[in-house]
């Protein structure tokens, strides 16, 4: 045996792993040293309720909710809309309401507003307004109240909306030409009849083209009253009445509806039997409406809403018109008018308000 060769005694399974132990002993004692200092500040705040023990509820989505004319009672149905699919105002969901009161240069601010606030989604009412929304971004998803939206150019089609923009449309020619054949049938003959609309609303600039085609296949003659300002409304009157005008046919936009008591004002002062494109023109003391329900609209808003904020892309939410329709009639105004609604034309109002 080589004298020089030394023999290794293995370590014993206790004095391998002493060094360890001694390392293992010493963490464990600073552990129990930090808990002894962090416990009874932990137990401070649970006892304060600075400190819940319990989940935290999520974040609450925000959107934003723009339109060119005023608030509407149609709000209502939209917010009961949402909290019929499990989304509360002021608890999992807020809403910025943004609104121009029917002036449109106060507009291009307001949307950057909402832009800046980087919401989940803003509902735009009026095509002034969705002209603009589409305008700032395209990534932030539009939900819309618009009239003719393919014609004005806002969406592809009503399958495919494509890009960021979805929600309800009315295809206003569908609704044109039954305005004006309700003013006739009410008056008993075919009216000279002034138009009055949002010169500067690229939605109503469509909807005209389309009463121009209406009133070639019914007879009777047009008279644009276009306007872009509140000052403009007493011009226009100044033109019917310089005109002989016999009637008048309101377009529906923010700018109207926002302006629809200087308007409904107007047509008393010289005696123009009047129809509009919604109902709350003849609650405001309008003559009559014929057009879709803006509370149904805002309502079915309420689910483009929902979708969204599950995921669903808007180019994904094809675009939907309205079923119904109202026809509302105000008879008080028409015994102030001198105006006798032939029975014919009572028959066919959904509402008759006395």
């Amino acid at each position: 045996m080589d004298e020089n060769r030394r023999t290794v005694r293995p370590a014993k399974a206790h004095d391998a792993g002493f060094h360890r132990s001694g390392q293992t002993h010493r963490q464990i004692l600073l552990v129990l040293a930090s808990l002894c200092l962090v416990l009874p500040g932990l137990v401070l705040l649970v006892s304060s309720g600075r400190l819940s023990l319990e989940p935290q509820p999520a974040r609450p989505h925000r959107i934003g909710l723009l339109t060119g004319g005023s608030a509407l009672p149609a709000w209502d149905a939209f917010r009961e809309g949402l909290r019929d699919l499990g989304h509360v105002e002021g608890q999992n969901i807020l809403i910025e309401y943004r609104v121009a009161d029917g002036h449109p240069d106060r507009i291009p601010a307001l949307v950057a507003e909402l832009v800046e606030l980087d919401v989940a989604a803003i509902v735009v009412v009026s095509d002034q307004a969705i002209q603009a929304m589409r305008q700032a971004t395209t990534t932030i998803p539009i939900v819309m109240v618009a009239c003719d939206a393919v014609a004005a150019g806002f969406i592809a089609s009503l399958a495919r909306p494509g890009g960021n923009v979805t929600g309800v449309t009315c295809m206003s020619s569908a609704v044109t030409g039954k305005r004006l054949e309700l003013l006739r049938d009410t008056l008993g003959t075919t009216p000279y009849t002034g138009v009055l609309w949002n010169a500067g609303d690229p939605g109503k600039q469509v909807e005209w083209g389309e009463i121009e085609t209406a009133a070639q296949t019914l007879g009777g003659q047009l008279e644009s009253l276009g306007i872009r300002e509140a000052q403009d409304i007493n011009l226009a009157f100044e033109t019917a009445t310089r005109k002989h005008v016999d009637a008048l046919v309101v377009l529906g936009d923010g700018f109207t509806i926002a302006h629809r008591s200087e308007i409904i004002s107007a047509a008393a002062r010289n005696r123009l039997p009047a129809m509009y494109a919604y109902k709350e023109f003849v609650e405001a003391g309008g003559l009559m409406a014929y057009g879709p329900s803006l509370m149904e609209m805002f309502r079915r808003n309420a689910y483009y809403v929902d979708r969204i904020l599950k995921g669903t892309k808007p180019a994904d939410l094809p675009v939907e018109q309205p079923m119904t329709f109202e026809f509302v009639i105000n008879l008080k105004t028409a015994q102030v008018l001198g105006l006798t609604i032939p029975h014919h034309v009572l028959l066919q109002a959904t509402e008759v308000l006395e």
